[in-house]
C-alpha cells in the first residue's frame, strides 16, 4: 500500500514536458533580447521579443490540445510572460533611445515593466471568470509588440536616438502609453472566440496568404502599425460601446458583474421590443 502511495505521490509531483518545453522558449528569447540590447544589436533583440510572441501563443494552445494543461504550467507562463513581455521589451527601449534621457529614461521603463506585473496579475485572477472574448486592458505581448516594434522600425528607417533627440522622447511617450494601456480597463478583443477546427471559405486561404507577403515585405512597418492599431481599438471601442464614458471604464475597479457596459445594440434592441410590445397591446385592445 505504501509503495503505491509513493507512486502516486511521484506522478503527482510531475511536470508536462511539451508544453514546458515551449514556454521554456519564449522565456530563452525574451532573455535574449535583452542580452542583445545590451550588446547593441537592437533588430535581433527586436526579434526576439516577437519569436517569444510565437512560442507563447504556442504552449497554451498545445498543453490544450494534448490534455497536459497544470497549474504549475500556468504559473511558468506567467513568469516568462513577465520577463519576455515586461522586463525585455522595456530594456530593449531602454538601451535603444531612454537610456540618454537620464532618470525620465529609466522611470518610462520602470512605468511598462510595473505595468506589465500589474497586467499578468489581474489576469490571473481574473481566469474562468472574465468574459473569454475580451481583454481587460491590452495585453502584455501586444503592448510588447508596440515597443519591440518600434525599436525594430527605428532601426530598419536608420534613426538613430543619438541624432534624433526627439526621437527619445518619441520612445519615452510609446512606452509610457503601451504600458499604461495594460492596466486600464479598456476592452479588447481576444480573438479567442475563433474555431481554427471549423471550415472556412476558401478565399479565407487566400486572405492569409496575402497577410503573410504583406508582412514580408516589410515586417517591421506592418508589424507595428498592426499592434498600434490594435493598441487604439480598445479605447475607441470602449468609447463607442458605453452611454457614458466613466472613470471605471478608463482605470480602477471594473465590476463588470455588476455592471456591464450599456452598448448601442442593446439600446436599439430594448427599444424594439418596447415597440413591439406596445403594438401587440394595442392590437389586443382592437380585438376586444
Amino acid at each position: 500500500m505504501s509503495e503505491i502511495k509513493n507512486n502516486n505521490s511521484a506522478k503527482a509531483r510531475g511536470i508536462y514536458l511539451l508544453p514546458n518545453l515551449f514556454t521554456t522558449a519564449a522565456l530563452f528569447s525574451g532573455f535574449y533580447a535583452v542580452v542583445a540590447s545590451m550588446n547593441g544589436r537592437f533588430e535581433s533583440a527586436a526579434i526576439a521579443v516577437f519569436i517569444a510572441m510565437i512560442f507563447d501563443g504556442l504552449d497554451g494552445r498545445i498543453a490544450r490540445m494534448t490534455g497536459t494543461e497544470s497549474s504549475f504550467g500556468v504559473q511558468y507562463d506567467s513568469l516568462s510572460d513577465m520577463i519576455s513581455f515586461g522586463i525585455a521589451p522595456s530594456l530593449v527601449s531602454y538601451n535603444w533611445a531612454l537610456h540618454d534621457l537620464g532618470k525620465i529614461g529609466w522611470l518610462a521603463a520602470f512605468i511598462f515593466a510595473v505595468s506589465a506585473a500589474l497586467r499578468l496579475a489581474r489576469f490571473n485572477t481574473q481566469v474562468g471568470k472574465a468574459d473569454k472574448h475580451y481583454f481587460q486592458g491590452l495585453a502584455s505581448p501586444s503592448a510588447a509588440g508596440i515597443v519591440a516594434g518600434m525599436v525594430w522600425l527605428g532601426q530598419n528607417f536608420g534613426w538613430d536616438p543619438e541624432q534624433l533627440h526627439s526621437l527619445r522622447y518619441v520612445a519615452a511617450i510609446l512606452t509610457v502609453c503601451a504600458g499604461l494601456l495594460m492596466v486600464s480597463n479598456f476592452r479588447y478583443y481576444s480573438f479567442k472566440g475563433i474555431d481554427l477546427k471549423g471550415k472556412v471559405p476558401f478565399v479565407v486561404v487566400l486572405l492569409i496568404v496575402l497577410v503573410i507577403v504583406v508582412v514580408a515585405l516589410r515586417p517591421a512597418l506592418v508589424l507595428f502599425c498592426v499592434f498600434t492599431i490594435y493598441a487604439i481599438s480598445g479605447p475607441v471601442y470602449t468609447i463607442r460601446t458605453v452611454r457614458k464614458l466613466k472613470m471605471k471604464h478608463v482605470v480602477g475597479e471594473d465590476d463588470d458583474s455588476d455592471d456591464e457596459p450599456d452598448t448601442e445594440l442593446d439600446s436599439k434592441e430594448t427599444t424594439q421590443e418596447a415597440t413591439n410590445a406596445t403594438d401587440i397591446e394595442n392590437t389586443d385592445e382592437k380585438k376586444s
